[in-house]
């Protein structure tokens, strides 16, 4: 009996398609086959397909181990050979301001002064008498022809009065750490050669004492409050959908570059309540990771209240203060131990007073709340390290605190190990060194710029973690320029800028995956294409591991998929 009953068992297996070793399983709703798939996990490196169920991934093998995850609704993509890597997370940047660039003057490519003004006063001829123009992206060290007359280098505002005298001109610098402004834009402002500039910033002077239109660092605010009173001349909703429709064209613009995650570097509590609307609404798109910029007072008052993880199936957390400590290397900025090699008199701005960050410290710790503190030169990098501990030692009892410096461009040798005693993670830009590259050595010297400028190598070889980013619209958004500049150090002009701080291919891939999730606490659900984890995830090309130098920057993004969906490519 027990043997007949076993006989007439085989051929209903059969008919069910199955064997005792076929695992059941729920079908996948997105079945990805046929790839190389990078997954930084160290656990399984590759796989040849990968099952999701609705945001989580479920299975990663071969393409025959994975088949009994195809369903009737499940939709099957072949990736015919091409790479698949978690999805890429933007360390570091500026979410609104990208979408603003997008509606602004694109400065960032022209090539000399002349140039731009041509662009002003074609703008001057459709904009009503009145209307503000605005432009971002221009860097005077950048363009093929020094501008004449000049202060410090730096254009002044004579032409740009002149082809736009009815119009308000503001032009922010690539950096965002200076502007230019035109003489109507300063008579708006109350802006004479008389006025002050606040502390932490400077307001250059042309000929005969006037205002040159160059405003650096917390003086640029000035220009910029009478831009804001302009704006506040508009409607609310008119605002509110200036604003919404810069929080979609950077969504767009990051998902069309293969960014799932965004590392947004200082928005305000009105901001904050725009992403949250948003998110609830489903229109954020991008995943954001929000720092909050804001005074000592509100963080205190409202950052309790105001902090939200993994809002709206994890759209949106805001977890992070943001700091400015210091300014950038190209506007003499940044803020340095020993004076600037090309302007002996300087040794930058300490843009807000450290005490003050010692309390946003302060308020951070009490609020189990990341502090991520902006620190170009070496010695807003030491101070800030020096208030880190400080705080680390109020609080004995914590560990893991995950604070971040943002940028760390130029460190003291002797830093470093701190970076790596304390925890502090290294919030970096790799497009920032081959960029920055022409007028490094002018601002520091070559002995500087060998042992301290953009030293990712030396950081990881002391253990600290590197997270990456763009710091967009500083920069372009785009990811594979930035991976080449950080696994090559090469500049436009071919020559390769200090390339013993090169990342390796695997390096510079983790610090745009696991390393930036890390850094926002969120290894747990990204940064690796593991079972368990969201299903973010983009799609390449080429594989980035392997490919030659020469050939890196013809790789494309070829899909992004956030939560399981395909929101970028066919």
């Amino acid at each position: 009996m027990r043997l007949a009953f076993r006989l007439l068992l085989l051929p209903v297996a059969g008919l069910l398609g199955c064997t005792p070793s076929t695992p059941q399983v729920s079908p996948a709703t997105l079945l990805l086959r046929n790839g190389h798939i990078v997954t930084m996990d160290r656990d399984r490196p590759t796989a040849q397909a990968l099952a999701v169920r609705n945001d989580r991934i479920v299975a990663l093998g071969t393409n025959e181990a994975l088949a009994v995850y195809a369903g009737p609704e499940t939709t099957v993509i072949d990736l015919a050979g091409q790479t698949a890597v978690p999805g890429l997370i933007e360390g570091h940047g500026h979410f609104l301001a990208l979408g603003q660039s997008r509606m602004v003057l694109d400065l960032m490519d022209m090539k000399s002064y002349d140039e731009i003004v041509a662009a002003v006063a074609a703008a001057a001829k459709t904009a009503a008498p009145g209307t503000w123009i605005q432009g971002r992206g221009w860097h005077q060290e950048k363009w093929s022809t020094p501008p004449v007359p000049a202060v410090e280098g730096f254009p002044v505002h004579d032409a740009l009065s002149a082809v736009a005298p009815n119009h308000p001109v503001v032009l922010e610098h690539a950096s965002g750490h200076a502007l230019l402004a035109n003489a109507r834009a300063m008579a708006l402002a109350g802006v004479t050669s008389t006025t002050k500039a606040p502390a932490g910033g400077d307001i250059l002077m042309g000929r005969g004492g006037q205002p040159s239109g160059i405003f650096r660092e917390t003086a640029s605010g000035l220009i910029e409050q009478a831009l804001e009173r302009w704006q506040a001349s508009r409607t609310p909703e008119e605002r509110r959908a200036d604003m919404q429709r810069q929080v979609t064209l950077a969504a767009q613009t990051a998902i069309e570059h293969g960014i799932t995650s965004f590392q947004d570097a200082g928005s305000s509590f009105e901001t904050v309540a725009l992403f949250k609307q948003m998110a609830r609404d489903g229109q954020l798109g991008v995943r954001l990771w929000v720092m909050v910029r804001d005074s000592n007072e509100r963080l205190r008052a409202r950052l309790p209240q105001e902090r939200v993880i993994g809002m709206a199936e994890q759209r949106l957390t805001v977890a992070a203060i943001k700091v400015t400590a210091d300014g950038a290397l190209g506007s003499r900025g940044a803020w340095m131990l020993d004076p600037y090699s090309d302007a002996p008199g300087s040794t930058g701005l300490s843009t807000v007073p450290m005490a003050q960050i010692a309390e946003t410290a302060t308020i951070a710790a009490e609020t189990e709340t990341q502090l991520a503190v902006h620190a170009i030169g070496d010695r807003a990098n030491r101070e800030t390290l020096d208030v880190y501990a400080a705080a680390f030692r109020a609080h004995p009892e914590r560990s893991d605190w995950r604070w971040r410096i943002e940028h760390a461009q130029h460190v003291s040798p002797a830093d470093v190990p701190r970076f790596a005693q304390l925890g502090v993670i290294a919030s970096m830009q790799g497009i920032h060194a081959t960029s920055d590259a022409p007028y490094v050595l002018a601002r520091l010297g070559p002995d500087r710029a060998a042992s301290g400028a953009y030293i990712w190598k030396t950081f990881l070889d002391a253990g600290v973690i590197v997270s990456n980013g763009t710091d967009v619209p500083v920069e372009r958004i785009d990811p594979i320029a930035n991976f080449h500049a950080t696994v090559t150090r090469r500049t436009r002009d071919g020559s390769v800028f200090y390339g013993n701080q090169r990342m390796t291919r695997e390096q510079a891939l983790r610090s745009y995956t696991w390393n930036a999730a890390y850094a926002a606490r969120e290894e747990a659900i990204k940064g690796s294409l593991s079972v368990g984890k969201l299903a973010d995830i983009t799609v390449l090309s080429q594989d980035l591991l392997t490919v030659p130098d020469d050939a890196l920057l013809n790789t494309r993004v070829v899909k992004t998929i956030i939560g399981g969906k395909v929101l970028y490519g066919s």
